[in-house]
């Protein structure tokens, strides 16, 4: 007779290398709201996952009854880097780059584009894509050597990761539209209106915007900031931003 947790664990093994970690409960619920393509989940606890997602996710607990396999905890700690409270955690599908490039260049865009421009951490981009998919941005691009799709990234974006469109593109590849950069030596936002078809580009967390963008950039923006306080985070930043462009500049479409 076929041992379906042996069978669970070797598919693991065998996708793992390839596949997207979704680690805990709420990164696969998003994940399969938003249509990821799931192979494998496993937790150590399913009745307690269920009853989990009866609580907080009605509309996915039938796919997750389907999807989840239950596997003793010792194995369950074995297959992820850090055990998640949940108990739970699965391999997804990444989406096609050339599928996230094309979504990116369509035009006429109902929603801006988020720029990170060469970001250091990995926990803020993933809390920026996050704020993207609550806001309905077309999509999050990072510029430089992190990984949008990194583990701890995507653990940082509750698997909203497969809500909107996250590519790591150079400066040159950046989608078309009017780019409006944050700078603390830009014109104040609240006198700006952003365009539905804007790229919002924000620089590191460290050294600000790189010269190549700064360079490209159509118009310098800055957000109201109290004298003597150095920065916001980056996440708060992009916030901001994308509320202003929510509440100035909304498509006529508003979030789906």
């Amino acid at each position: 007779m076929t041992d379906p947790t042996a069978d669970t664990v070797s598919a693991w093994r065998r996708l793992a290398g390839a596949c997207v970690l979704l680690d805990g409960f709420h990164a696969l619920k998003h994940a399969l709201r938003f249509a990821a393509e799931v192979p494998v989940a496993v937790t150590a606890d399913r009745r307690a996952a269920l009853a989990l997602a009866g609580e907080l996710a009605p509309d996915v607990r039938e796919e997750l009854a389907a999807l989840l396999t239950e596997v003793p905890e010792q194995t369950y700690r074995s297959l992820v880097p850090r055990p998640h409270p949940t108990a739970v955690a699965a391999l997804a599908v990444r989406p096609s780059r050339a599928a996230g490039i094309e979504k990116l260049a369509h035009t006429p865009r109902t929603a801006p584009v988020v720029v990170l421009d060469n970001p250091r951490n990995l926990g803020n981009a993933g809390a920026v894509i996050r704020l993207a998919a609550g806001f309905g941005a077309t999509g999050v691009v990072t510029t430089g050597t992190l990984d949008p799709w990194h583990p701890t990234v995507v653990r940082g974006g509750a698997g909203l990761h497969f809500a909107t469109v996250v590519e790591r593109l150079s400066a040159e590849e950046l989608p078309a539209g009017p780019l409006f950069a944050l700078d603390p030596e830009g014109d104040d936002i609240r006198g700006v209106k952003l365009p539905d078809d804007a790229v919002l580009a924000f620089g590191s967390e460290r050294s600000g915007l790189s010269a190549g963008l700064r360079a490209r950039t159509d118009h310098l923006l800055s957000l109201p900031m109290r004298p003597q306080v150095s920065s916001y985070n980056l996440a708060t930043s992009v916030a901001m931003t994308l509320y202003h462009w929510s509440a100035t500049g909304y498509g006529s479409q508003g979030v789906a």
